[in-house]
């Protein structure tokens, strides 16, 4: 009975999609779009005083257990940092206030330890200098130059491609084996420390990276696979796609090429556009999804679509293709409704869950922030509703936000990282606010929703 209940319903997905696709919902007002923003600021508050309260000076907090924790032998304040920009776009003055202060004062890069580059990179780099272009605070752009400084030897591998881990005292690096996130997503924030301080070096390398790393794509599909030795140059993972550990590659792609004006991302986007489009896109008669090639013949391999996944509308947005941004859009949010929240991971073609957690991850969030930006259409907000109320049914504690072990059972697991605050919770806020909030078109978020401005320029080395 079970399996004829499933086949019944997997059946009727496709039309229960389009049937999502043809509601119209109500445009909010003003006033209703303001309410809901007020509503996402005060539930930041709850998970930023929880956070205040259980783990101050920590780099998380556990919402359930009220336990804090640290990603190494010492905090690097990761959610303070995370944080800082996300509660001055809030308005959060006196929040920030405090949390600045932390960091100004406790702060400290002179660790013995080994750090993962791609996550500090993203978080704190990026949280770091932006804070710094939001606040004029010369503290922050001093510790982001540090910890650049410190970072710089994971590019002393013989591709020029980073180590994925370096260790910030004494400069010794480890982990050759690679992916391309981790290689290809260092640029739009090395730049910027290379725009703030002059320091050219940071943009040449981490340029450096991104290009060997394209030029080693297939030169039959021109994609890359999921899995890189730094070392040697040669490939570990041929699987193609855009899910984890390949995703933010392309994000950067087109963002340093907006940010920087730099010819040379905005041809390795365009051309890794197309590839995708051909190879990794898959038409169904439920809607556009995007799959999982051999990056060396094209031949489809897997059908796996999944959180990490839902940030490539935001970027086909933000390229100018919205057409197709809606569709996958629409797909992102048919995955989320088939168990409430979505999962880390859903066979498209099956219409099954493969991984059930749900780690609070924010991009199907910032999908829907882009593309209520640039159409305006109400039907975003709606799904921006969706998410909220699901956050507040299944993750809610007295705390904070807990993610979820299981969508299907709703199973709640302590963890908050700090992207919730960084990510999930600034773009749920931007697509409510008054676009005054947030000028879109002055600046460039890094993959981690640290807002960059776009007023200068970096000129591409030579």
């Amino acid at each position: 009975m079970r399996t004829l209940l499933l086949a019944v319903l997997f059946a009727m997905l496709p039309s229960a999609f389009a049937q999502q696709k043809a509601d119209v919902p109500t445009p909010m007002t003003a006033a209703q779009k303001q309410q809901m923003a007020d509503e996402v600021r005060r539930q930041f508050l709850l998970a930023w005083n929880g956070y205040r309260q259980y783990a101050w000076g920590h780099d998380e907090l556990h919402p359930i257990s009220h336990k804090p924790e640290d990603w190494y032998k010492v905090p690097l304040l990761m959610t303070p940092v995370d944080a800082l920009d996300t509660m001055l776009v809030m308005g959060l003055d006196r929040q920030a206030d405090e949390a600045r202060r932390l960091i100004d004062t406790k702060l400290n890069f002179n660790q013995d330890i080994y750090v993962k580059d791609f996550e500090i990179t993203i978080r704190l780099l990026g949280g770091l200098m932006s804070s710094y272009e939001m606040t004029g605070d010369k503290r922050l752009l001093a510790l982001a130059d540090e910890l650049g400084t410190r970072m710089l030897p994971m590019f002393n591998s013989p591709t020029g491609m980073p180590y994925e881990y370096v260790n910030l005292r004494t400069g010794a690096v480890k982990g050759a084996n690679s992916n391309p996130a981790e290689v290809g997503s260092l640029l739009l924030e090395y730049g910027t420390l290379a725009k703030l301080t002059g320091k050219q070096i940071y943009y040449k390398k981490a340029k450096r990276a991104v290009m060997e790393l394209y030029r080693r794509r297939s030169r039959k599909t021109g994609l890359v696979g999921d899995g890189i030795n730094v070392e040697t140059g040669m490939w570990t993972g041929t699987s193609a796609g855009i899910r984890g550990g390949i995703d933010s590659y392309y994000e950067y792609l087109l963002k340093c090429a907006i940010l920087f004006h730099d010819k040379d991302c905005q041809r390795m986007w365009d051309e890794s556009k197309a590839s995708n489009a051909k190879y990794l896109a898959d038409q169904r008669p439920d809607g556009l999804w995007y799959g999982q090639a051999n990056m060396n013949t094209g031949k489809r391999t897997t059908t796996d679509y999944g959180a990490l996944d839902a940030f490539y509308p935001a970027v086909l947005a933000l390229s100018g293709d919205v057409e197709d941004a809606a569709r996958l859009q629409a797909s992102s949010y048919a995955m989320w409704n088939f168990a409430g929240v979505e999962p880390d991971t859903f066979d498209y073609a099956k219409h099954k869950i493969t991984d059930p957690a749900y780690p609070l991850r924010p991009e199907i969030i910032e999908s829907t922030y882009y593309l209520y930006h640039y159409t305006g259409d109400a039907k975003y907000l709606a799904m921006g509703q969706t998410y909220f109320n699901a956050l507040m049914k299944y993750c809610r504690t007295d705390v904070g936000f807990a993610a979820l072990a299981n969508v299907e059972t709703k199973q709640k697991d302590d963890h908050m990282e700090s992207f919730f605050f960084a990510e999930t919770l600034k773009y749920m806020y931007l697509l409510f606010a008054p676009p005054s909030t947030l000028d879109f078109n002055s600046i460039v978020f890094n993959t981690e929703a640290h807002p960059l401005r776009r007023d200068m320029k970096v000129a591409a080395p030579k």
